[in-house]
C-alpha cells in the first residue's frame, strides 16, 4: 500500500481528477496549500510598497492506493497536471504500514478498496 501525495497548480485540479476517474481512481483528499519551489515567487507593488510573494497557491492531493494502482495513479496525475512549465508540481510516494476503515474495521488492502 502506498500514499501518493501530489502538489499541483490549482487550475489543473479538474484535469487531474478527470484523468484519475478514467483510471478508476475516485478516492482522494484535496487540500488548498501554499508553497514555493524552483519557481520562487514574484514581486508585486501594493499601495506603492514592493512586496515579495514567495508562497504560491497549490493544491495538495492525497491518494491511498494498493500497490497495483501506483503506476497508473502517478501517470494519471502527470497527464492531467503537466504543462511543461516550471511549477507544474511534485509527486511523493510513501509506504503505508496499514489502513483501517472505521465503519467496518477492515484493515490493509481491503480498507483502501
Amino acid at each position: 500500500m502506498k500514499l501518493i501525495i501530489a502538489y499541483i497548480q490549482p487550475e489543473k485540479l479538474n484535469d487531474v481528477k478527470q484523468e484519475l476517474f478514467k483510471n478508476e481512481i475516485k478516492k482522494m483528499s484535496v487540500t488548498n496549500s501554499l508553497g514555493c519551489g524552483q519557481q520562487g515567487g514574484f514581486h508585486e507593488t501594493y499601495r506603492g510598497v514592493d512586496i515579495e510573494v514567495n508562497l504560491l497557491q497549490k493544491i495538495r492531493l492525497e491518494i491511498a492506493v494498493n500497490n497495483d494502482f501506483v503506476d497508473q495513479t502517478v501517470k494519471a496525475i502527470i497527464k492531467g497536471a503537466k504543462s511543461g512549465n516550471i511549477g507544474d508540481g511534485k509527486i511523493f510516494i510513501v509506504s503505508l504500514d496499514n489502513c483501517i476503515r472505521i465503519r467496518t474495521e477492515e484493515e490493509g488492502e481491503e480498507a483502501i478498496g
